[in-house]
């Protein structure tokens, strides 16, 4: 299965709301990147996600699971973006922040480190395990 990293501004939807959602969870929608639309669209259910603090904290706080797949986003006037469905799964016990997996040389390539605009990005196997310990999950 493959792992993503999607990103939020804690001021408009932070890991505390999304956790408040319980388990019906919320639809993941306003994405208007066509890369990051490509990563909606290869989500699966049953993926999970890290839940990334951007511009406030700028730290992966959560863990998400995809519960719902690739469907079209109403908020899209154009038609052309889609959204998926996310739930809170875990918190991390420890945020790891931007600066942490800047530091860490086994994370150089990391979507994060190269492309850190890019709100719905991929996370390769290992990096997965290495933030996954870092975050203490």
């Amino acid at each position: 299965m493959a792992h993503w990293l999607i990103k939020s501004e804690p001021n408009k939807w932070s890991w505390d709301d999304q956790v408040a959602a319980g388990k019906k969870g919320t639809f993941w929608n306003g994405v208007r990147n066509h890369q990051a639309k490509q990563n909606l669209m290869a989500m699966k259910v049953g993926e999970e996600a890290f839940f990334y603090h951007s511009n406030e904290g700028k730290q992966i706080v959560g863990i998400v699971e995809i519960i719902k797949p690739y469907y079209p986003d109403d908020s899209d006037p154009t038609g052309k973006f889609g959204m998926v469905d996310v739930r809170a799964k875990t918190p991390l016990k420890r945020p790891v922040t931007l600066e942490a997996i800047k530091a860490d040389p086994q994370l150089k390539h990391m979507v994060l480190v190269n492309n850190s605009r890019l709100s719905v990005q991929p996370v390769s196997d290992d990096e997965w395990q290495i933030i996954c310990a870092e975050g203490g999950v």
